[in-house]
């Protein structure tokens, strides 16, 4: 396996880059079969993106703080915190655990992954999967 991507490298890249294209960043890090759930709710590759998509229209800046990370052949498992001030001045800290799998070329190929809340509105709850 080449080498493999990491959840801080995507989530800068697809959130906190300004000028990089969303499917540049999606291209760099996620195979084009990327399947995600997220609090129960899975997406395919297309459904991620119009997630991703509507949060670059919130998201003014961030970022990423790995907590715990392991990778062991094609798995991929972290603990990270993401950090957002969105355009409106509002703050958003989110708390992720993370299982997924990589393609053979290194970028994600599947995440499942669940989030708590750390700070922020109720109203940001579902920050995760908002479209």
């Amino acid at each position: 396996m080449s080498r493999h991507t990491t959840i801080a490298a995507a989530l800068t890249d697809l959130l906190f880059t300004p000028g990089l294209s969303l499917d540049e960043a999606a291209d760099r890090h996620f195979a084009p079969d990327y399947r995600q759930r997220t609090d129960g709710r899975w997406d395919d590759r297309g459904g991620f993106l119009q997630h991703i998509a509507h949060l670059r229209t919130v998201v003014a800046e961030g970022g990423v703080d790995v907590l715990d990370e392991l990778t062991d052949g094609r798995s991929y498992a972290d603990r990270h915190t993401v950090r957002i001030t969105k355009k409106d001045g509002g703050t958003v800290e989110t708390e992720v655990y993370l299982f997924g799998e990589f393609a053979p070329d290194g970028r994600f190929r599947r995440a499942e992954e669940t989030t708590l809340l750390l700070q922020g509105s109720p109203a940001d709850r579902n920050l995760g999967t908002a479209r």
